[in-house]
């Protein structure tokens, strides 16, 4: 339907905003009814840069156009330094931006959902046809993988760097486990990462379901370019959307709003629209229609050491896939350990470090990145004012739990274990960074100045049982009839691993409890 013929009616019977992962396959599978009129509203454009679909390019992409390029509040756990996060503005969102690892996650990390919600749904086991018919796995129609299904997930083989191979011989001489993917509910030992990548081609959320036969369908509109300002409530339901974009102000009526803004601007619309801690509320100007503490709150991701640097002996070449292509987990305390794993250990291919340190140039050194799967630390984002241009105010409160400090000694030092093996002698000359260290408080200080963001962000509209919890396990908040969070944000706790797999997982079981 053309937004000429929907704005003359005025209404739609769902409003899906936010046109990312989660809303991009909601907007098809939503579509799917043809009584259903769906509206998708997206604040960026259809994606057209090419170097989108390279996947050797996804470094280079951050800070484009397309890229919100958020930055946190200075952290005092990474030695005062303020990240820059890259989130898609774009059709396709985020999966147009970030590393195309798909890892579902450890059946652990589930269970803490279901306890969490206390609905066995978010189960690994409950999840799992959600994750099937998401997939077109090589491995697929066994029962535990998908075929058929809209996303590719590739498992490579022969373009893997000989650098990553190294790696992988590495870890599995320490003990690790050589696993045939991160997706079969055991994620402790070593394989090359699989990816959403198809013909050499990055794979994003919008090539896969906004096709063509999609997008033609008489009951959906995909609205780009704009912003959803607020939402205007009636007693317990959302009467209407205020919308900002390029058609002007107008107010759009549905009957369900879903929210698939992610993990910072679906509760920052909450938050604009007067639901959210009273406190912050009042400070940023907005009047409290809805108290509601825990909005913005429970703000969790991922961080990587970057890195445990090498020089080459020898010219290391290209990678062929996105230059991050073989994570290794496990538990902290060894390389034998079984279960849900606490530590990671990857190959990057690139020389890749933060800002803090200088990078050699490509082809003469590699980089084996170190990072914790399930952090304690809990971090928040809110508004500094009501309007959609007041900056986010994100506070992720990296490394303030000693746990987590002390994790992540022990994935530099497995990081370093595994970089000093005999299995990669033919690759390293010498180790660069981090040199000497003689005490937990140098470790510690090395690891401040290297982590960087792993890109996944979540938690802050969290599911659960318990009164401050923001949805309940139907994902509706809990205040209003006719609204919907169906994001990251929405996560209790991080996944081990990248959590893109698990946002479709988050999007289809809703897309099927709406059948």
């Amino acid at each position: 339907m053309s937004w000429a013929n929907f704005e003359r009616e005025r209404d739609a019977d769902i409003v899906i905003v936010g046109g990312g992962s989660a809303g991009a396959l909601l907007a098809a599978r939503l579509s799917e009814k043809p009584d259903s009129r769906v509206l998708l509203i997206e604040a960026g454009e259809e994606a057209v840069d090419p170097d989108i679909w390279n996947p050797a390019a996804w470094p280079a992409l951050q800070g484009r156009g397309y890229d919100w390029d958020y930055r946190t509040e200075p952290q005092a756990g990474t030695a005062g330094r303020v990240h820059r996060w890259a989130r898609g503005r774009v059709v396709g969102g985020s999966s147009c931006l970030h590393a195309m690892g798909y890892m579902r996650g450890h059946p652990r990390d589930f269970q803490a959902w279901v306890d969490a919600t206390g609905d066995n749904r978010w189960s690994w086991d409950e999840l799992l046809p959600a994750f099937r018919a998401i997939e077109d796995h090589p491995l697929g129609g066994n029962g535990l993988y998908g075929k058929g299904g809209p996303m590719p997930v590739h498992l490579p083989a022969d373009e893997v760097s000989p650098v990553a191979r190294a790696f992988i011989e590495a870890g599995a001489s320490l003990g690790l486990p050589r696993l045939e993917g991160h997706n079969s509910g055991e994620m402790i030992g070593v394989t090359p990462n699989s990816l959403n990548i198809r013909d050499g081609r990055r794979v994003t959320v919008a090539d896969a379901w906004l096709t063509p036969a999609v997008r033609g369908r008489e009951n959906l509109t995909i609205l780009t370019g704009s912003r959803v300002r607020r939402l205007n409530l009636a007693s317990n339901r959302v009467r209407g959307l205020e919308i900002a974009g390029r058609q002007g102000p107008v107010e759009i009526l549905a009957d369900q709003i879903v929210l698939c803004a992610g993990a910072l601007e679906s509760p920052a619309l909450l938050m604009r629209s007067g639901i959210g801690p009273h406190d912050m509320l009042d400070t940023a100007g907005v009047g409290c229609l809805i108290d509601m503490p825990e909005v913005g709150r429970n703000l969790q991701d991922h961080l990587l050491g970057a890195g445990n640097l090498y020089a080459a002996r020898r010219h290391v070449p290209p990678s062929r896939l996105q230059h991050s292509e073989s994570m290794a987990y496990m538990r902290a305390d060894g390389f034998t350990g079984t279960g849900q794993p606490e530590i990671v250990v990857g190959c990057g291919i690139a020389p890749i470090v933060s800002e803090r340190f200088q990078a050699p140039a490509a082809g003469t050194a590699y980089s084996l990145l170190f990072g914790i799967t399930h952090p304690a630390s809990r971090g928040s984002v809110r508004i500094s004012g009501p309007e959609l241009d007041d900056r986010l105010i994100i506070d992720p409160a990296y490394l303030q739990s000693g746990r987590d400090r002390a994790l992540f000694r022990q994935a530099l030092e497995a990081a370093r274990t595994i970089g000093h093996r005999d299995e990669l002698a033919g690759w390293r000359e010498r180790e660069l960074l981090p040199g000497s260290l003689n005490s937990a408080a140098d470790m510690d200080d090395f690891i401040a100045q290297s982590v960087i963001t792993h890109h996944h962000p979540c938690g802050t509209c969290r599911m659960g049982k318990d009164p401050d919890a923001v949805v309940d396990a139907d994902l509706r908040l809990k205040a209003l009839d006719n609204l919907f969070v169906v994001d990251a944000s929405i996560m209790p706790s991080l996944t081990a691993g990248p959590i893109h797999a698990a946002v479709l997982a988050i999007a289809e079981t809703f897309a099927r409890s709406r059948a």
